[in-house]
Order: C-alpha cells, then structure tokens, then sequence
C-alpha cells in the first residue's frame, strides 16, 4: 500500500468522527450561513483539532466562502480540504530530504511514545531508498532501550553503536560518528534520553551532544525529530511546546495514527507549534513508517 492507502486504513477511526460528521452537518445545512461555521468548528475541535487551529481554519474557510461567493455548503468541503493542507504546508519545504553524507538525526520524545520503533522504521525506510543507515543508542539511561534497539537493528540489519547502561551519551554519539565516517554511512539516527521532568538535564544533554555533532561533522545537515504518540491528543501538542524550550526541534513523528480518533491532533500540532510532521505511524509493521503527505492527509481526513 501506498501513503494514501496505509493513511486512509489508519485515520479510519478519526475519519468516522470527523468526516461523517462534517458529511452530516453539510448535507443537513443545504446554505451557507454561520450556524454552518459554528457547527463544523465544534466538530474539528471534537476531533482533537483544538481551539486555536479549529478557529484558524473556520475563519479561513469564512472568508473563502464570501470571496468566492459560495452559497452551497456542499462546495465547502473541497475549500476545508484546501485550508487544512495550506496549514499543513505554511513554511514547509516539502518531504524531509537528506542533503549531506552523513546525515545526523536525533530523536527525541519521552518513553513510551514508540521512540525505539520509530527508529528502526526510519532505518528501513531509508534503507529502502537505497541509503546506508547507522544507529546509536544514545538513551543510556534504560538497559532496555539498549536491548531493544539492538533486537530492531538486528530485524532492519543496520549496524547499531552502543555502550554500557549509564554512559554519557555524547561519548556513544561521539563513536557513532566515527563509525558513521569510517563505514561511510548515508544516515547516522541517535535515540536519546526521554527525560522531561528534569528540563535542565536534558537540555544540557543535548547541548553536549549538539557540540560534538558540530564539532566532528561541521558541514552535516542536522535534524532533530520529536516522536508523539497521536493516541495521547492534546497532551502530545503540550509535550511539542515542553520539548521546543528544551531542543531545536526540526520535525515530528506522529505514531499510532492507526489506533485513535483524535487524528485531528496533526493539524493543532503543526498549527500550534509551527513544527511540520515528517512521518507518521500507521501499522506495527517495519515499514508503516511513512513520509508525511499534507494533501493527501486533507484528502483522506474529510473524504
């Protein structure tokens, strides 16, 4: 399956909320008038679009309706379409495109979120483009990060650096880079600690972890992703705005898409917090990782 087809089969509880809804609401009002408005922003905001972003669209899609003077609500949904991927793509170069060999990406989000998976289905996803892929095990503070980005290196067949349980993580990234240049690798992805309650800590880590990238690979291109669990709703668009004050955040990986109604959640991050998603989970399997695609989310979303 595709990106439409996988995106489609998992926003399927989001789009049973939200676009049978809006179906709903359009076929009973047949004009365009401003109990319209009110009903589709309750129904965004019911879909975990949240305030803020659900007032933002409807007050586009307002004055969509009176500039191009359209009196049939049923033309409203292809214009709601058009506004929730123009919001999606605001200051957006497109897919996420690897520039330089190596690439460093970190990883970042709090433990259970699907942090280590998310991982190794970027790895085989790059992989699956044809590029060499590295890991390091920089989340030293868990044994069984460790142990279990070894077990998904081991499923993807990439090369995984690691140390023992209680390194500083600066020294493994520090010896995945040297792996990364001597193995000539296309891709080095580094897991790291999902510590927010100590701001500082993690902050001061990733500090120490930034400088040695700078410091050893000075001219590659650095992404720092965020992985959010969708399942979590408005707390994933809290833990977007604790991590921006913490790391510079370059992109999102939203996971468990497929398992969650509040879909909605993509849009209020991306509005919110100005961060683009790159990939989204839809699947348990390694390659339900998948680029993200705002036209095609819109689509599927209010299809």
């Amino acid at each position: 399956m595709g990106f439409f087809d996988k995106i489609k089969a998992g926003l399927s509880k989001t789009r049973s909320q939200l676009s049978e809804r809006t179906n709903e609401i359009l076929n009973i009002f047949k004009s365009v008038d401003e109990s319209v408005f009110e009903e589709l922003e309750e129904v965004l905001i019911m879909s975990d679009v949240g305030f803020d972003a659900s007032s933002e669209i409807i007050e586009r899609l307002r004055q969509k309706a009176h500039q191009e003077k359209i009196k049939d609500s049923s033309l409203l949904l292809p214009a709601l379409k058009e506004i929730v991927a123009d919001i999606m793509t605001e200051g957006v170069d497109g897919e996420l495109e690897l520039k330089t060999s190596p690439a460093v990406i970190l990883v970042i989000g709090v433990n259970g979120v699907g942090k280590t998976t998310s991982i190794a289905k970027m790895a085989n996803l790059f992989k699956s483009q044809g590029k060499s892929v590295i890991l390091a095990a920089a989340d030293t503070f868990r044994a069984a990060a460790i142990d279990q980005l070894q077990v998904w290196a081991d499923r993807v067949g990439v090369d995984l650096i690691k140390q023992q349980e209680g390194s500083d993580p600066a020294s493994v990234v520090y010896d995945a880079i040297a792996a990364a240049k001597a193995r000539k690798k296309d891709v080095l992805i580094c897991d790291t600690a999902g510590r927010l309650h100590n701001k500082k800590n993690l902050m001061d880590e990733l500090a120490k972890i930034n400088k040695i990238i700078d410091r050893e690979l000075p001219e590659a291109q650095k992404e720092c992703l965020l992985v959010l669990d969708a399942t979590t709703g408005q707390n994933a668009v809290s833990q977007a705005k604790n991590f921006s004050q913490v790391a510079d955040i370059s992109g999102i990986i939203l996971t468990k898409l497929d398992g969650t109604a509040k879909g909605g959640i993509v849009i209020a991050i991306k509005n919110e917090q100005d961060i683009p998603v790159r990939f989204v989970g839809v699947g348990e399997g390694a390659d339900d990782l998948q680029p993200f695609d705002a036209k095609q989310f819109a689509d599927v979303l209010f299809e």
